[in-house]
């Protein structure tokens, strides 16, 4: 079985290979999240199966989704004008420490 070859640049080679096609849907937006769900009970004792109104629900009666709630940004200990003040003495330090060598 011969083997072909591509030069892919002046002096480098490759072996040909049979492409293959990437997997593709024929929709048009295959990427699109169902809203449509299994059953699901809320705590109003309804059952339902859209996502939407089960998140329309809980949000009316003050509920926060697990996963969607937002985060407070964490305050580096580094970021404390002390901690700062305390770095920049110590490179200090060690630069003069450096330059009476």
């Amino acid at each position: 079985m011969p083997v072909e070859l591509i030069e892919v640049e002046p002096g480098r080679f490759r072996v040909m290979r049979a492409r293959q096609r990437p997997a593709r849907s024929q929709l048009p937006c295959p990427h699109v999240i169902s809203d449509i769900m299994e059953p699901v009970e809320q705590v109003d004792g309804k059952y339902y199966t859209s996502k939407s109104q089960f998140r329309a629900v809980g949000r009316a009666l003050g509920l926060t989704e697990v996963g969607n709630e937002k985060q407070k940004p964490k305050v580096r200990e580094t970021d404390t004008k002390a901690v700062r003040q305390a770095r920049q003495a110590a490179v200090k330090t060690a630069v003069e420490r450096v330059k009476a060598l």
